[in-house]
């Protein structure tokens, strides 16, 4: 099967994704009842990603709807305070948990004890691993986030359409290309990371993309914890090893916005320049800056999840379990947390660019105008 039918393929099958989303509604709740006034607990990593304090509104604002109480708590990416929060939220008789994890090997023994008190556990957008004791799992297609991510780099080039399409003018290249990764102890970025090399590998076998530093695996491009200055300082190193001889960047494939903005930085400090030799820069999350960065051409693309509908397919989770329904799903198949296979609902995706941003961001009540252009 060709790169453009898998492409195509992994885009209707998200689109038949958000149809399911939609029959659980945006509102919570479609597990069939209402809260009866009980504790949940919600564990989100950090709020030094907008994207985590916009999901942790959502949850705790839905479930409140659903009228139950809520404890949020952010742990500012440090393992042992989330450890200590789960476990303060099994003490204070949390029925269910709903748990964003900083590092998804860390939290075993944690969630033992939550079992042990029959607390269910919802892992929310990144997979908790080796543990039995997780019993669903909310998130999205995160191998057609790495398409998505891939694809929007090729598009960018000329070389596709945001389809996948094969543009039937594409120029020849080659283009040099850099590769980021996420973080290694996060179970989406492999996802991401394997979506994004099957669909740029035909690319790079034929010579069309060059990764010029030779970074290619996952090891080399993953970026711990996410941190935009640790992508930052690894974009200038390779600026220096690789391209003091004059070459340029073509393309930077980066997993996530806040890498995006520390790539932006490198380049800028090397001296590139928006215009025509400006590199291609993808990205993940639709944060506000990286918007107006996409706007400025700074940044070409990002990838639109709307955390809104994420969470409420998480309240229909937990709102199903402590009815005694069992919550709706649409793999069973895929995540593997190194026991068990968990039951997921998986969401579908929106490659944004220039062009799209009114129509998917702005139409959708995402982010205002006013706030884009503030």
């Amino acid at each position: 099967m060709n790169t453009t039918k898998k492409v195509l393929l992994a885009t209707l099958a998200a689109g038949s994704m958000l149809a399911l989303a939609a029959c659980s509604g945006g509102s919570g709740g479609g597990g069939g009842g209402e809260g009866d006034g009980g504790l949940i607990g919600v564990a989100m990593p950090t709020k030094s990603s907008e994207r985590w304090i916009q999901d942790g509104d959502a949850v705790k604002e839905q479930l409140e709807e659903q009228g139950f109480q809520v404890d949020l708590q952010y742990a500012e990416d440090d393992i042992p305070t989330q450890v200590s929060q789960i476990e303060n939220m099994i003490t204070k008789g949390a029925e269910a948990l709903i748990v964003a994890s900083i590092d998804g090997t860390t939290l075993s023994e944690v969630l033992q004890n939550a079992a042990d008190a029959e607390i269910p556990v919802i892992a929310y957008d990144r997979l908790i691993r080796d543990s039995e004791n997780v019993d669903y799992y909310a998130s999205f297609d995160n191998y057609i986030v790495g398409v998505q991510q891939a694809t929007s780099l090729l598009a960018g080039l000329g070389l596709t359409d945001l389809e996948g399409t094969e543009a039937a003018d594409a120029p020849e290249g080659p283009f040099n290309i850099e590769l980021f990764a996420g973080s290694p102890d996060d179970n989406n970025a492999t996802f991401f990371w394997n979506g994004a090399i099957d669909t740029l590998q035909p690319y790079i076998d034929e010579g069309t993309l060059v990764v010029k530093s030779g970074q290619t695996e996952f090891e080399q491009a993953a970026t711990l914890r996410w941190d935009g200055e640790v992508a930052q300082s690894r974009m200038e190193d390779i600026l220096v090893s690789t391209y003091s001889d004059g070459s340029t960047v073509d393309a930077v494939l980066s997993p996530y916005d806040g890498l995006s903005r520390g790539i932006i930085s490198a380049l800028t400090d090397a001296g590139y320049s928006v215009g025509d030799e400006w590199p291609i820069i993808s990205g993940q999350d639709a944060e506000l800056d990286s918007v107006k960065a996409i706007i400025a051409g700074e940044q070409y693309s990002t990838i639109f999840k709307d955390t809104r509908n994420l969470a409420a397919v998480a309240v229909d989770m937990a709102t199903a379990l402590l009815n005694g329904e069992e919550p709706e799903v649409n793999n069973t198949s895929d995540y593997d947390n190194g026991v068990k296979v968990v039951p997921s609902y998986l969401l579908e995706s929106e490659i944004v660019v220039a062009d799209n941003i009114t129509e998917v961001l702005v139409d959708s009540g995402y982010w205002t105008e006013e706030e884009i252009n503030g």
